[in-house]
């Protein structure tokens, strides 16, 4: 993508706008945007450093240079590096008109390149509608902010890499309301790790299983009262966010350091693994050999995405 073409700031973009000029040309990587018509229809942010359009910029061109023999990889190396930079709290980051801005003005390309499906002998394989503009655990970019949000432990990005390592985590697990209690989060990801290092198969039904499991047992158990948590230092994260006027670009071989919010208590994370272990036990693997399963159990309808401290 041409970057005279970048604006300077991110701004926000309807669904309206997106569907009128998303074309097929576009999700196949083809054609780019018609970026003029975009930038008259998109509201620019206020100009501050957290919304400057070139960080992100740099860090898509450097997760395809990375991972273009390993696609799905580049979400462990850019989910991080992408929460690091757009410093924002719970309830802007719900906006979808900023993902959709950066999916249509500031990456389509990535998106494309991230998510275009294989060719086949009927045409040329193209990256799906909710791709560009969705729900959180489907757009691009959204995916790989709430999955950085919910699945780190404070300032520590390790186990988003965890998450990340298994697509059906941000395609199913983010869906899930218990997820937003952090102990449930991290016990759910140090119990898919210990799986992935032991090297155990069919580690997708064992995500959605595993998934599935919590999210009925979430109805009968309350999880709060077996794993108290807190919650982050909302001032914390203020600070972190004023921070970005002057903060470095974040580092492309190590992990940069999130908001120093408050980790999770590792004894609630402790009560809740032999519960969660016992449920993944329990729960039958679906065969997906003759049709996509998603959840055993069908998740609740929409997922708390702010807390009530957000809104402020």
């Amino acid at each position: 993508m041409n970057r005279e073409d970048l604006p300077s700031m991110l701004g926000f973009l309807s669904d309206a706008a997106v569907a009128k000029h998303l074309s097929r040309a576009v999700q196949t990587g083809q054609a780019t945007p018609p970026q003029v018509a975009l930038r008259k229809a998109s509201e620019e942010l206020a100009h501050a450093s957290r919304w400057r359009t070139a960080p992100v910029r740099d860090l898509v061109e450097q997760a395809m240079i990375r991972h273009d023999g390993n696609r799905a990889a580049a979400d462990g190396w850019l989910a991080p590096r992408l929460h690091a930079t757009l410093r924002m709290t719970r309830a802007e980051a719900a906006d979808n008109r900023l993902w959709n801005h950066l999916a249509m003005v500031v990456a389509p390309d990535y998106v494309a390149w991230r998510h275009r499906r294989s060719d086949t002998d009927a045409g040329q394989g193209a990256a799906t509608v909710t791709r560009f503009s969705g729900p959180h655990y489907t757009q691009a970019f959204s995916r790989l902010w709430w999955a950085a949000e919910l699945f780190r432990d404070g300032s520590d990005y390790r186990p988003v890499e965890v998450a990340c390592r298994l697509q059906d985590v941000l395609q199913t697990t983010m869906r899930l309301d218990v997820i937003d209690h952090r102990p449930t989060a991290q016990a759910i990801v140090k119990i898919l790790g210990r799986r992935l290092a032991a090297g155990e198969r069919r580690m997708g039904d064992r995500v959605n299983a595993l998934s599935a499991a919590v999210n009925a047992a979430g109805s009968t158990l309350v999880y709060e009262v077996l794993a108290p948590d807190g919650g982050p230092e909302i001032d914390a994260l203020r600070d972190w966010i004023d921070e970005s006027e002057h903060a470095a670009a974040v580092p492309w071989e190590r992990l940069p350091e999130g908001p120093d919010d408050g980790t999770v208590r590792q004894a609630s994370v402790d009560a809740l693994v032999p519960i969660f272990d016992r449920l993944l036990a329990e729960a039958p693997l679906r065969d997906r050999g003759t049709r996509r399963q998603g959840l055993a159990e069908p998740v609740s309808a929409g997922v708390s995405l702010v807390k009530p401290s957000d809104r402020a």
